[in-house]
């Protein structure tokens, strides 16, 4: 890819990976420009998402971005809270968080995944009003589905290593884990 290529892909839109029955559906904040450009959620080389899905017990081995289509067949979807691609979530204003909080609760409500997993505590806060939102299980459910927010797998998140993402993950996996097999004994 070229910067130009890049460059090129600022507002464009990605299309999420979804399916009916998800256990998890993560949201990020929203796409990148390397997301944009390459058609693939979390594909910037910095951004530590794959491999933290994989080290925190979510897939068998670490996926690339491209294997996105894989996700389903686990149990899990990718969405984001705004759906433009921008260089920064930074360049997102208040009022877009709020509108993308509104059209994600619609597309949850649609979905019915058990979780909404929300990558990044900031824009929970701001699309949903929630100014003391902390990492970990919400009380509020988004609709239907219960909700965790997950530290930002972005490389420009230094507060998180991968194995500290990774912890916090597998608490949510775990949390999954015990919602099954409470269904299960139903």
């Amino acid at each position: 890819m070229t910067p130009e290529e890049v460059r090129a892909a600022r507002d464009r839109l990605v299309p999420d990976v979804v399916a009916g029955g998800l256990h998890v559906l993560f949201c990020g904040i929203n796409p990148s420009l390397m997301t944009a450009a390459t058609g693939h959620h979390f594909a910037h080389p910095g951004n530590r998402f794959w491999p933290v899905l994989h080290l925190s017990g979510f897939t068998p081995r670490q996926l690339k971005p491209s294997e996105q289509g894989l996700l389903p067949g686990y149990g899990l979807g990718i969405t984001n809270v705004v759906a433009r691609a921008t260089a920064r979530a930074d360049e997102l204003g208040r009022e877009e968080f709020r509108e993308g909080g509104r059209v994600l609760s619609a597309k949850v409500a649609e979905l019915s995944p058990v979780w909404l997993a929300v990558v990044g505590v900031t824009a929970y806060r701001t699309a949903f009003g929630e100014r003391g939102a902390r990492i970990g299980p919400q009380e509020r459910t988004i609709g239907g589905a219960r909700v965790w927010t997950l530290p930002n797998p972005s490389g420009l998140n230094a507060h998180w290593t991968v194995s500290t993402m990774a912890e916090e993950y597998a608490r949510l996996l775990a949390a999954v884990r015990h919602d099954t097999s409470e269904q299960s004994r139903q």
